[in-house]
């Protein structure tokens, strides 16, 4: 990969994916501080299907930043594939400002240990990505 910055994206990405199939197959480390709480109890419960099906998105993720970059081949031409980087970046954005209630660095809801890995890990680590996510796609272009 030419990109070092795509190929440390792809590769938190990839590391994400994995950690979601590892969820989805039954294991259960640091699951409980992957879901935000209401009064201590859980504020959903997502089935193994949908944990697999965000940890597919996030390894089409990190392949959506390899393919930008040049890394892998992809059947999309470079603009498409820079305008969708700039939508990764955009999503990971508003996930990191967040809803306003649970998630992100405006929440509401806080206390709980969610609320403190969101504010200390996860928001900061959605601000890096889609600044990743930003410069791939700008580089992707150019």
């Amino acid at each position: 990969m030419t990109n070092p910055v795509a190929a440390v994206g792809a590769i938190i990405f990839a590391f994400l994916g994995l950690w979601h199939f590892y969820w989805a197959l039954g294991g259960s480390i640091g699951k409980a501080a992957a879901i935000p709480e209401i009064e201590g109890c859980p504020a959903f419960s997502p089935s193994a299907t949908v944990t697999a099906l965000v940890g597919a998105a996030l390894v089409t993720f990190a392949l959506l930043l390899a393919a930008t970059s040049g890394a892998v081949a992809a059947p999309l031409p470079d603009h498409v594939l820079s305008w969708l980087c700039y939508g990764l970046a955009l999503a990971l954005f508003a996930r990191a400002v967040g809803e306003f209630k649970l998630v992100g660095f405006f929440k509401r809801v806080r206390g709980s240990r969610f609320a403190r890995l969101d504010t200390l890990v996860y928001s900061p680590l959605c601000l890096a990505l889609s600044v990743i996510a930003l410069q791939v796609g700008h580089r992707g272009v150019v």
